[in-house]
């Protein structure tokens, strides 16, 4: 993935790290990390997906749950997600991170999701990781 791609997502996530930080907490046990297609992982967390992005690399889509509003994104490979990643975190905002997947939003939200898709929860620039 080439860096040039990140600027439609830099937009995206700088809108929902700008929206705060919310202090969510764990409830329970955290389930093995889902696995699965876009419109997979969205049905387990029960949101209609609005696709943004439909490449051959990556998938994306904007979600909103009763927890509240975040984007996730699916992608074909492993390095790929650890790419965006890596250079999504530069703008903060908090990450749900699994396999080939990857939710962004309020930490309040992706605590909430965790607790259906698994995963583990990371923060970006001028936040605390969260871990675990």
């Amino acid at each position: 993935m080439r860096v040039t791609r990140l600027a439609p997502v830099a937009a995206v996530l700088l809108a929902l790290a700008s929206a705060g930080c919310g202090s969510g907490e764990d409830t329970g046990r955290v389930p093995p990390a889902a696995t699965g297609s876009l419109e997979e992982l969205a049905a387990e967390v029960a949101c209609e997906p609005d696709v943004q992005t439909d490449a051959d690399e990556i998938r994306q889509a904007i979600c909103r749950t009763a927890a509240g509003r975040f984007v996730l994104a699916t992608f074909a490979t492993d390095q790929g997600r650890r790419e965006w990643t890596d250079a999504a975190e530069d703008y903060g905002g908090h990450y749900l991170v699994g396999r080939k997947w990857v939710a962004v939003g309020d930490e309040a939200v992706v605590r909430a999701l965790r607790g259906t898709l698994g995963g583990e929860l990371e923060a970006g620039a001028g936040h605390h990781a969260h871990g675990g």
